[in-house]
């Protein structure tokens, strides 16, 4: 059965999680936020020069300009679209692809079809394409996206698991067998949008201190799909680990109100990318520690 591959750099390199980050994350930062500011050469080489090897919608040829990676994003609601997706992407210049599929209301054999069209199209147009696990999509729940994975094993998944988190309220009730049933997901994922949540929220702020008790839930979810990938990756693999902190606009970025009135994101999400970076780093250390002791 034909699978979706892992992202690979041409190289014997060891297998490693490579960072980058999401367009929206840097490109619509307020203007009191620390985060790059200037022209796109600027800001695309401020973004390397921060440590991230990579921006996913970013432009093809600035980036290979300036030094760093790209990735793509896309949508597919119908089987018929996924060929005309991946030829695009590919075309386009993009190393992989994350795919919002679907609008959640389809049955369980319109799931599996499109999920078989989406490995079709990345086998023949030699595109990885990771299906999102998102709100209003054939993802958006937890059993539906592990029956999926069982009934198309080489679907692969772009793990952005405050969806979940939020969405589906995981800290109501046992959440260390909810990791346990989606195990299936975790060792398929390939891609990682990394956002924290709150069972309330499905992004909030982090810093200063590291304290909220959700970080301990994504960071086991992030280790999980580490190892997930370390399991099967040959040298010169890859995952990707890209923060994907979004505007408030776009009810992601939760906002305050501060002493004269004026409504401001409750952090600098820009910082908090960066304070991603460290704990990603720390998830991919505990999986090859986890890996070794097995």
């Amino acid at each position: 059965m034909p699978e979706v591959r892992n992202t690979h750099d041409k190289t014997n390199h060891p297998p490693y999680v490579r960072f980058d980050i999401a367009a929206g994350n840097v490109f619509d930062l307020p203007e009191y936020s620390s985060g790059p500011k200037g022209d796109s050469e600027a800001v695309y080489t401020a973004i390397r020069e921060a440590g991230f090897q990579g921006i996913q919608d970013g432009d093809p040829a600035l980036c290979a300009r300036v030094g760093l990676h790209v990735t793509g994003a896309g949508r597919v609601d119908h089987p018929q679209e996924a060929a005309t997706v991946a030829e695009r992407l590919k075309t386009e210049g993009y190393e992989l692809a994350t795919l919002h599929v679907g609008r959640g209301m389809e049955s369980e054999q319109e799931c599996i079809r499109l999920a078989e069209a989406i490995v079709e199209a990345s086998v023949r147009f030699d595109i990885p394409l990771y299906i999102e696990t998102h709100r209003a999509t054939i993802t958006q729940d937890l059993w539906r996206t592990v029956q999926l994975a069982r009934a198309v094993p080489g679907v692969r998944f772009n793990g952005d698991f405050s969806h979940w988190y939020t969405g589906l309220e995981m800290v109501y009730g046992d959440i260390e067998a909810k990791f346990a049933f989606l195990e299936p997901v975790f060792e398929r994922t390939r891609f990682i949008h990394g956002r924290i949540g709150s069972p309330g929220s499905i992004q909030v702020g982090i810093l200063p201190d590291l304290t909220l008790p959700a970080i301990a839930h994504f960071q086991e979810m992030w280790t999980r799909s580490f190892v997930g990938f370390l399991r099967t990756a040959q040298p010169g693999d890859f995952i990707s680990f890209t923060p994907e902190l979004l505007r408030s606009d776009i009810y992601y970025a939760r906002t305050i109100r501060t002493a004269d009135g004026a409504l401001v994101e409750e952090s600098d999400r820009w910082q908090e990318a960066l304070a991603y970076l460290k704990l990603a780093r720390g998830c991919f250390e505990e999986a090859q520690k986890r890996l070794e002791q097995a």
